[in-house]
């Protein structure tokens, strides 16, 4: 570690050498004095395309709409940015001649991480208004994806997060974040911190992975970790989220928790996802939903929650993310969607499952049993707050009308041995569990502080109180009294 407090160059040609040696990532060099230094490099870009197949007239298009969606000055750079990812995750659409069929540019190979070019650049000269010049930027086909800020050992991260935040206002060079979804800033005494466009300060998180590992900088360590380019393009496509004009990245919990998840989905399995509250389980249930509704177009996707309230934030977190989402009126008007191929994502509560005049609640699960409903599809269900005790019950009748359906709890609240042992009947084991203690290093979630004090206290009339301690305790001896004095 001889390098902590040397020069920022000297951790800058360090890290240039990562990504060059270890990375794989092409190295265009110093742009200082290059001219024209752009997020959408043309030369890169149609050199890319054009290795893939697409004719010049095909690429001419896409590049013009890709700018056209990068550039637009009537819009914010959450909506550019919003509209140049669309363009990314799913194709261009290009249709050369009338009466031709619309055919989609692919900008990125998004099914094979290692036929896309990436590439870094140093020392990028950004000319505006005001000139700014990012430390390192990585390109894949030519478009920017991540800007990284890198600091001396003896200067905070927090620099180079405002610096990044700096750059992306109007008046410096906001036109350059339009493609951006990843910002990085860090040094060797700190190590990498991560956000996106707009990403207040406070909101910049850490990557965890491989802690015992301590063999080399933490700075160089999550670097590999977040862009090697299987991760890169895998972040980029399943875990960029536009949420209510906020756009989002995934806590390395939230990360890891749903790459648990996906493993016990491709499995047909259930089980439970344990994270503290207030750590973000309304995130993990949108990006594994729009996960599952992607990579299988037989799936069906239900939300239960137990409360009106959180029945509300779901579909509110969903629509806001651009997923519609049906919100069921009962159990049954929620089973009637189900008996049909659309819609593909419901939310409904759990108590709509109930039946009021159920005097034998075993024999009516037998009932249930034995005549399921018909769903179409494979349905998942995410039960939300899946601990509580007084939804046994409705769970239990929630999975003998859905004896084929895949079910997966959400919970973050600390469980009574009852409840555990409930949850888990219902349910099955744990997919991935995020604990209090972990949120509370990770400042995620605030530590619960007790402090013990005497609260100093005058009694108005003492008589009294030993008139009634009297009439209370007659029937016990003198010891016993000294006892609860």
């Amino acid at each position: 570690m001889s390098d902590i407090g040397k020069p920022e160059r000297v951790t800058q040609d360090r890290v240039i050498a990562l990504f060059r040696d270890e990375l794989r990532y092409r190295c265009l060099g110093d742009w200082t004095d290059r001219e024209g230094n752009s997020n959408i490099e043309q030369g890169l870009l149609t050199e890319y395309l054009t290795r893939c197949g697409y004719t010049p007239a095909q690429i001419s298009v896409a590049l013009y709409k890709l700018r056209t969606e990068a550039d637009n000055h009537s819009r914010s750079l959450y909506e550019n940015n919003k509209a140049v990812y669309s363009l990314l995750r799913y194709g261009v659409p290009v249709k050369i001649e009338a009466g031709k069929v619309t055919e989609s540019v692919r900008l990125i190979n998004w099914e094979e991480p290692e036929e896309n070019d990436f590439a870094i650049a140093e020392e990028v000269t950004l000319r505006g208004n005001h000139e700014r010049r990012p430390d390192i930027v990585l390109y894949v086909n030519g478009i920017a994806i991540g800007v990284l800020e890198l600091k001396n050992s003896r200067v905070s991260i927090g620099d180079g997060i405002r610096q990044n935040l700096s750059n992306q206002q109007p008046e410096f060079n906001e036109w350059f974040f339009s493609t951006v979804p990843f910002i990085f800033a860090g040094n060797d005494s700190e190590g990498l911190q991560y956000g996106t466009i707009h990403t207040p300060e406070k909101y910049f998180l850490k990557w965890k992975e491989d802690e015992p590992d301590d063999s080399r900088f933490k700075l160089d360590k999550y670097l590999l970790k977040m862009c090697a380019k299987d991760r890169l393009i895998e972040l980029m496509h399943d875990f960029v989220l536009f949420d209510g004009g906020i756009k989002k990245l995934p806590r390395v919990h939230q990360y890891f928790g749903i790459k648990a998840a996906q493993e016990h989905v491709r499995q047909h399995k259930g089980g439970i996802i344990w994270h503290t509250q207030g750590s973000g389980k309304s995130i993990v249930m949108v990006l594994l939903a729009k996960w599952i509704l992607e990579n299988n177009p037989n799936a069906r996707v239900a939300i239960i929650t137990d409360r009106e309230e959180l029945d509300k934030q779901i579909e509110r977190v969903f629509t806001e993310a651009g997923e519609a989402i049906r919100r069921s009126s009962s159990g049954r008007d929620l089973m009637n969607q189900l008996g049909q191929a659309t819609p593909r994502l419901l939310c409904s509560l759990v108590h709509k499952f109930g039946r009021r005049d159920v005097d034998d609640f075993d024999a009516f699960i037998k009932d249930l049993q034995a005549q399921p409903s018909q769903t179409v599809g494979e349905v998942f269900v995410f039960v939300d707050e899946c601990h509580r005790t007084q939804s046994g019950k409705l769970h239990r009748v929630m999975k003998a009308m859905m004896p084929n359906a895949v079910f997966i709890g959400f919970t973050g609240t600390p469980l009574l041995k009852k409840d555990k042992q409930t949850s888990l009947e219902v349910f099955g084991g744990y997919i991935h569990t995020y604990k209090f203690s972990e949120g509370v290093e990770d400042n995620v979630v605030l530590d619960l502080v007790y402090e013990a004090r005497d609260i100093d206290q005058r009694l108005g009339s003492e008589d009294k109180i030993d008139a009634w301690f009297e009439a209370k305790t007659k029937g016990l001896n003198d010891w016993q009294k000294d006892e609860l004095k």
